[in-house]
């Protein structure tokens, strides 16, 4: 496992660099001044970050004084503010507004992350601490939410290996690190192969179905790409692509569909199989190495399933339920296709997992009443958040919200 040496520069130089994360927010609510910052602040504040966090936890684990809730835990809750300024807006930025530059700070740092967690959560004399007043959590004085506190940090160290020898300690760093530089790779390549899979449309007559705003913006991102007098279908990252319920071009239903349920397992530079396949070998050797049979037994110890049969036992009984009205869709489904294809004159066709949804579409105007385009007005992003998310706050718990315009974005 590589090595990373982490040294916070001098008061001199984080002033010069007049770095914004080196210091709380002024804002309301600790709001992050995102006029102030550009991508080139994230990697001093995050090794800067990391250096003030380890010093923090090593003052806490090394003090002379006998552990109590707040020279230990609540210490720890305070611990890292620097770095948590920086990686909660970082991460928030990648997952909403990446670039090139981010994503070569996400993979340049996730193997320093897991390192730094693991100094942590591995270190013996904080964990001693930890245990003593979980030991004696109900004989500290502490709420309900205190002793819940001192539960979650003596769980969440032991289930990160704190109780393992130090050659298994060793071993579990390395185990951390590899997981960590190949979990951002995968997600890096399933966006990239989103955005190359898009499908080209040739000629504008396939597109019948699509609306006029559709088609436009499909013109605009064939230009983008180079691609003028053609149409670009953009993926989204899920297997369900809206279009497939408005395109009567059966031969491109199912060329989109094809393209958004294989991400991944292309081949070539984004091709995630032999990624997946390395995950799964090292979550097992993981689990293993913590004394849990499987990674699921792992995984599901603090969840609310709890353990892989409870959610088996879940599944097998909703899957009967599920298969039946499947079952039973899909016969509605192939009614209307071979009505369909009898008016026209035409052979009928087997239903084919790229018709569902357009022939879901048909089915419910006649059958139910319901036109969905005449439903997607009303999920109109302004009105959901506003007419549906906050109504229902202010129903349910009495919140109000109030646009901030004095806030840089």
């Amino acid at each position: 496992m590589p090595s990373y040496s982490i040294a916070a520069p001098t008061s001199t130089q984080a002033a010069t660099q007049a770095n914004p994360f080196f210091a709380d927010s002024t804002l309301p609510l600790h709001y992050p001044p995102f006029d102030k910052i550009i991508d080139s602040d994230f990697a001093p504040a995050f090794d800067v970050g990391m250096a003030e966090q380890l010093k923090e936890v090593e003052k806490i684990a090394n003090q002379n004084a006998k552990p109590s809730f707040d020279n230990t835990i609540v210490a720890l809750e305070k611990s890292g503010s620097t770095l948590d300024r920086a990686t909660t807006v970082f991460f928030n930025l990648v997952g909403a507004d990446t670039n090139d530059a981010r994503k070569k700070l996400q993979a340049d740092y996730s193997a320093r992350f897991a390192a730094h967690r693991d100094a942590i959560s591995l270190n013996g004399k904080l964990f001693a601490r930890i245990q003593t007043l979980y030991d004696q959590r109900t004989k500290l004085g502490l709420d309900a939410q205190g002793v819940r506190l001192v539960e979650k940090y003596d769980s969440d160290f032991v289930r990160d290996g704190a109780k393992l020898s130090d050659a298994d300690k060793t071993t579990l760093k390395a185990m951390n690190a590899e997981p960590a530089n190949l979990g951002t790779t995968f997600s890096q390549n399933v966006l990239a192969e989103v955005n190359a899979t898009a499908v080209v449309v040739d000629e504008l007559k396939q597109l019948d179905g699509l609306s006029e705003e559709q088609i436009a913006a499909a013109a605009e991102a064939a230009k983008a790409r180079n691609l003028d007098g053609k149409y670009v279908i953009a993926l989204l990252n899920t297997t369900g692509q809206p279009p497939l319920t408005q395109l009567k071009n059966r031969e491109l239903r199912k060329k989109i569909y094809n393209a958004s349920v294989s991400h991944g397992s292309h081949g070539g530079q984004y091709d995630n199989t032999a990624l997946v396949a390395r995950i799964m070998k090292l979550r097992a050797d993981k689990a293993k190495l913590l004394g849990f049979p499987t990674y699921a037994v792992y995984r599901l110890e603090n969840q609310t399933a709890k353990t892989p049969e409870a959610v088996n036992a879940m599944l097998g009984k909703l899957a009967p339920a599920a298969v039946s009205n499947a079952k039973r869709e899909a016969a509605d489904l192939q009614a209307m296709i071979d009505k369909e294809q009898k008016a026209a004159r035409k052979p009928t066709f087997k239903l084919e997992a790229w018709d569902w949804a357009y022939y879901s579409e048909k089915v419910r105007q006649p059958n139910y009443n319901f036109d969905q385009s005449q439903v997607k007005p009303y999920f109109e992003l302004k009105n959901v958040l506003e007419n549906g998310v906050f109504y229902a706050a202010n129903q349910e718990y009495g919140l109000t919200f109030k646009q901030r315009t004095d806030l840089p974005t």
